[in-house]
């Protein structure tokens, strides 16, 4: 019976070539095979190293049609290692599905340390780092993102977000708009040469924000738990809702439920027998 091969889980540099860990310039050379988010631009990386393993693409768009042909191979004895265009694959990046699938059916998969673009953004941010969520990208959807958010109204964790330069104005206006002036970092060209960090708050940042490029960590503070008010009932939240956004009670109900975590139509009939009383 032939052994199931490896898949290594390679993070690649975010920027700075210098940091491309020794050891996956190794694990590049002698695996059977790489899978790359972008192959135009892994060639780069991979003739900068000197490294000659053949490629395959593995995007979000190919995720389901080609997970099942490299798992075949993996179950072949082969061994894969997949990279993404930078940082760390599967973390808002291409790679959870294979990597999921992978482990379900015992697949050895062994992950490579390296540069990951939100851990150097907080790290260095000076906000607390005991205890934090990481969000990645927000929903491009007006709605979806605004819902999103406010289910994060009451998170008491520093909050990590990644986002484009062309939606950073827009995205740190919603959060001023639905959390309130936090303190906030942004960090761009992470480990490039017009590396940058900015802290301050929301209105501060927004100041000083104007047609960047590339792409943006946001570290958002999370809210002191002595400010959150257990005791609101739930026709008060919707009515701040309304209040503080401009929404109609339709929204402010959705917008209750994600904060909440219930389903809508829950929360829908138990605002009608407040609004009763």
């Amino acid at each position: 019976m032939i052994a199931y091969g490896t898949l290594y889980i390679a993070c690649t540099p975010i920027g700075n070539l210098e940091d491309m860990p020794p050891r996956t310039v190794r694990i590049l050379k002698e695996v059977d095979l790489i899978a790359a988010e972008d192959t135009r631009n892994t060639i780069k990386l991979l003739n900068h190293f000197d490294i000659h393993t053949s490629m395959t693409s593995y995007h979000k768009f190919s995720e389901k049609s080609k997970t099942g042909g490299l798992l075949e191979m993996l179950k072949n004895g082969k061994n894969i290692a997949l990279v993404s265009d930078a940082g760390m694959p599967g973390i808002s990046d291409p790679g959870q599905i294979f990597i999921k699938e992978a482990a379900d059916i015992g697949i050895n998969i062994i992950p490579i340390p390296g540069p990951s673009a939100f851990v150097l953004a907080l790290a260095a941010s000076g906000l607390p780092t005991d205890k934090f969520a990481f969000e990645g990208f927000l929903p491009r959807e007006n709605n979806l993102r605004i819902r999103q958010l406010y289910s994060l109204k009451d998170e008491t964790k520093t909050m990590i977000f990644y986002e484009a330069g062309n939606r950073i104005e827009d995205t740190i206006s919603e959060m001023k708009k639905i959390l309130g002036n936090r303190r906030c970092v942004i960090a761009r060209e992470l480990t490039k040469k017009f590396e940058e960090i900015k802290r301050g708050n929301f209105d501060s940042i927004l100041s000083y924000i104007s047609n960047f490029k590339g792409e943006f960590v946001i570290i958002v503070c999370g809210k002191p738990a002595d400010l959150i008010n257990p005791e609101v009932s739930l026709k008060e939240e919707i009515e701040n809702i309304q209040k503080e956004l401009g929404v109609t009670a339709k929204e402010a109900i959705k917008l209750a439920a994600a904060k909440l975590n219930k389903p809508k139509r829950e929360v829908y009939n138990e605002y009608l027998r407040e609004n009763k009383n």
